[in-house]
């Protein structure tokens, strides 16, 4: 077919949907798993997770040019499939085919992780405060420090598109870029997989930190018998008071003086 110009004839959005459809179903027939990105009306990510990812790449004058096309289609369902692995990022996105996006994302350097990982230490008390991004200011600042965070820089992206745009960065990759955003929304812990690490450790460091005072249970997580009886359906029998316990005591009975009893014979 002969292109104007040299660009490709318009392709309607359902179009282009009805034709990924199609790909996707010939490709689960095949046993592969499909994960499309879903998103409600026009906002991408409402958790600090995906929030923190978009604002990062909106950040890099690198990616500025193609990024608006990115969120379009991110918002109308063009990204059919994503797969976040360790260290790299698949994705499916329909245009005007079809294309496979591959980004290779660098592992976080260990001196970088060891250092968030001091400057985090003592801040974080849960695995879920951690996923859910309820910490202080000063962690989530130092989290999302440009070049310095969890966050990837465009120089730890290799950015990989089947399809003919021979831009730095097409509007497919950015698709995909925001999808991961958009994943991240339901599941905060791919952000440790793609970037190699392992949560835990900023738990750990947390641990080592506090003073051996702070690290025993506070005393409304201590439960008492009321909460154990509620818990597990039980009648516990009260434990009688000190008062009580020395009243239950069997007294002596006064026996008769046997010097009185022999004087009065």
């Amino acid at each position: 077919m002969a292109f104007y110009y040299g660009w490709r004839p318009y392709v309607s959005v359902a179009e282009r949907r009805l034709a990924a459809w199609r790909e996707i179903e010939k490709r689960k027939k095949k046993g592969h798993s499909i994960s499309p990105v879903t998103i409600e009306g026009r906002t991408i990510a409402h958790t600090f997770w995906g929030k923190s990812w978009c604002e990062n790449l909106e950040r890099y004058s690198d990616f500025s040019n193609r990024l608006p096309r990115g969120r379009t289609y991110v918002r109308n369902g063009s990204v059919v499939d994503l797969q976040i692995k360790p260290g790299l990022i698949e994705a499916l996105v329909s245009g005007s085919e079809l294309y496979e996006v591959s980004l290779k994302i660098a592992p976080v350097r260990k001196r970088l992780w060891k250092s968030i990982c001091q400057d985090c230490a003592g801040a974080i008390d849960s695995l879920v405060e951690l996923l859910q991004g309820r910490f202080s200011q000063g962690v989530m600042e130092r989290i999302c420090r440009q070049k310095q965070g969890l966050f990837p820089s465009p120089a730890e992206i290799e950015l990989s598109c089947s399809c003919p745009d021979a831009a730095f960065m097409c509007k497919h990759i950015a698709a995909a870029l925001y999808g991961v955003g958009a994943r991240l929304d339901r599941q905060p812990e791919l952000l440790f997989r793609l970037r190699e690490l392992d949560e835990k450790e900023l738990l750990v460091n947390a641990g080592k930190s506090l003073p051996l005072a702070r690290q025993k249970p506070a005393a409304r997580k201590v439960l008492g018998g009321e909460d154990l009886s509620d818990l597990f359906g039980l009648e516990l029998a009260q434990s009688a008071k000190p008062s009580q316990a020395r009243s239950a005591k069997p007294r002596k009975k006064n026996l008769p003086d046997k010097r009185r009893k022999s004087g009065a014979k």
